[in-house]
Parts: structure tokens; sequence; C-alpha cells
């Protein structure tokens, strides 16, 4: 009979742990979520203001090759985008050592096409993240690219200051990291100066 007892307790223990954590739990990070945070809760998506279609999420990196617009920090992944990205995962870092010749490779090139642009290479626009995924740049990185987009855009630096500053994140909890410039935010918000413009 004790057999019995124990096995029926451990069997109500387990549901009741499976009910908590498989329901209750995740229910309540739900509403919390949608309640108080459902912009970061649906993915930070950002939408074009026209039709409402999502162009991206503010959490997640994306590639941009265009003149016009800021670059992102290179990812390994190519932020799981298009042909090339890579279809082993969507997100994880190159994991070659220093001593690996192709990182180096890797680098150089990097650093050869930043130097015909006439930028000078520096850490967040040459070494790709841990996630692949980064959505930031450093204000230094931005600050580099500023003349390019400028002067692709027919505009004054001057005009474009002001996005950079509107879109850089603080450190988390004002003291971990650094601040960091959200490029998609940044293309976003050069993307609707030009639709303002016209």
């Amino acid at each position: 009979m004790a057999i019995i007892r124990e096995t029926i307790r451990a069997i109500f223990i387990t549901l009741m742990l499976w009910l908590l954590t498989a329901i209750i739990y995740p229910l309540i990070i739900l509403v919390v979520g949608q309640v108080f945070l459902p912009y970061q809760a649906d993915g930070s998506i950002i939408t074009l203001n026209l039709n409402n279609e999502p162009i991206g999420s503010a959490l997640i990196g994306q590639v941009f090759t265009s003149e016009r617009y800021f670059h992102s920090r290179p990812s390994t992944v190519r932020y799981s985008q298009g042909k090339k990205a890579k279809p082993t995962g969507i997100s994880g870092a190159s994991n070659l050592a220093a001593s690996n010749p192709e990182l180096l490779k890797r680098i150089l090139e990097q650093a050869n096409q930043l130097r015909d642009e006439n930028l000078q290479p520096i850490a967040d626009i040459i070494y790709t993240s841990g996630s692949g995924l980064d959505p930031h740049i450093s204000l230094r990185a931005a600050r580099q690219q500023l003349t390019r987009v400028a002067s692709a855009r027919g505009v004054k630096e001057e005009e474009i200051l002001p996005l950079i500053t509107r879109y850089t994140d603080g450190r988390f909890l004002w003291i971990f990291g650094e601040p960091g410039v959200n490029v998609l935010r940044l293309n976003y918000g050069l993307y609707l100066q030009d639709f303002n413009r016209q």
C-alpha cells in the first residue's frame, strides 16, 4: 500500500510541477509581456508607415549594402538572410581561432575594403559578433560612415547627425556595455527623412 501511495504522490507532484512550469508560468509571462511590453514581446518589429509592411526587428541585425545606408557589423551567418546565409543555423559565431588563416584572410579582406572606402578599420566593422545577429554598431563606426552616407544622399552631414543621436541606445541599466547605434532604426530614419523631403 505504501508503494502505491508514494507512486500516486509522485505522479501528483509531477503533474503539479508540469502544470506550474509548462502552463501557468508561461501564461503569466505571456500576459505580462502583452500588457506591459507589447512591442518587445512581439519581436520589436519595425514596419513601413505606408502599408504596414514589416521591414525587420530592431533586435536583429540586417545586411545593408547600399552606399545610401549605414552598414551593419559583419555577420558569419549573414544575418540569416538571402542565398549567401549559412544553412546550418540562424545564429552563431565563426568559432575560428585567432591563429586560423581563414579568419585572418576574412579580416584582411574587410580591412582592405574599408581602406578602399577611405575608412579606418575599427573593431566593430571588421570583427563579427558572437551571435552573428548584432543590431548595433558603435558611435565611432556610425560617424565613420557618415561622410559616405551623406555624400551618397546628397545631404549635409549635419542633417544625419541628429538621427545617429536619436537611434543610439545607451548602456544597459546605465552601467553595462557601451552605447550603440541601432542600424535598422537609423536606416529607417534615413528612409523617413527622404520620404518627408519628397
